[in-house]
């Protein structure tokens, strides 16, 4: 009996232990998600700066020479897909890479899959990306990734045929399951920023097509640098509601183990008193 009570009290202490490594997780991902939001709304303001200076100088070209999304059949369509670097975010990583591969048939497309856990799963299912890195598991490690991704990207345009780009990441949703959005990235689409007629145009050192390549080329690092904030923010937030989960399934699992706690201590203490009784009479 002593053995067996012995056992369940040694369980009872490791649940804790558990139950405040959990604690300790759940806080961790939730400071990391409030962080994350605070730099998203400085990257958003960066994008719309960007955004503003486009609508200026667009202008500044003629009409035949204003750059327009390509209505020709893209030959390539090549997927930057945003995983999760880090465990215990449930079925995070699955979901979006799921969705990537539904969405692309073709085997000879070019895929970029960042994030460990998306590594994984992909040679789990014999896929290999055409290039890959680790998710930043810190916010002001982003920059330096988008920086990366966007190197990758213009390597691969570079001499590539004409390529269709589209991010697959997740969004936070709250209390909700985080959803998973497909979004074009490329080729760039100048109609989304309203043209501005100042009455003096804008005060320019390079060429109009240069200085207006360059503000997309910066526009496209901002939506890349929101991107990876915005999965990194769902990452964090799917691993606060596993952590609740597993919070709640090891309080479940202490109250089962004190009852059981309590119904040994107190078998326990009765066969002492038969015992006492015993030897009195």
């Amino acid at each position: 009996m002593s053995g067996h009570l012995n056992d369940v009290t040694t369980h009872l202490g490791t649940t804790h232990e558990l139950g405040l490594v959990i604690a300790a997780m759940r806080g961790i991902a939730a400071a990391r998600t409030r962080e994350a939001q605070q730099y998203l709304q400085a990257i958003r303001t960066y994008a719309d700066t960007i955004g503003t200076a486009i609508g200026e100088a667009l202008p500044l070209l003629d009409g035949a020479e204003r750059p327009s999304t390509s209505s020709a059949t893209m030959q390539r369509h090549l997927r930057i897909v945003l995983c999760a670097e880090q465990g215990f975010a449930g079925s995070f990583s699955e979901r979006i890479l799921a969705m990537a591969l539904e969405s692309e048939n073709s085997p000879g497309n070019p895929l970029f899959l960042i994030g460990e856990r998306g590594l994984q799963l992909a040679a789990e299912r014999t896929i290999t990306p055409t290039w890959s890195a680790s998710m930043a598991v810190h916010p002001a490690a982003m920059p330096l990734l988008a920086d990366r991704i966007a190197d990758a990207l213009y390597g691969q345009l570079e001499h590539a045929t004409p390529t269709r780009v589209t991010l697959v990441h997740a969004l936070p949703g709250g209390t909700e399951i985080q959803p998973i959005v497909s979004r074009p990235l490329l080729p760039f689409d100048y109609s989304r920023f309203p043209v501005t007629r100042n009455a003096r145009p804008p005060y320019v050192t390079l060429p109009p097509t240069q200085l207006i390549t360059s503000l997309a080329e910066e526009y496209v690092y901002a939506e890349l640098h929101e991107a990876l904030m915005l999965s990194f923010a769902a990452e964090n937030e799917a691993r606060m509601q596993s952590m609740v989960a597993a919070q709640g399934n090891i309080e479940q699992r202490r109250d089962t183990l004190l009852a059981e706690f309590r119904r040994l201590r107190q078998e326990e203490i009765t066969e002492e008193i038969i015992e006492l009784s015993a030897i009195r009479f």
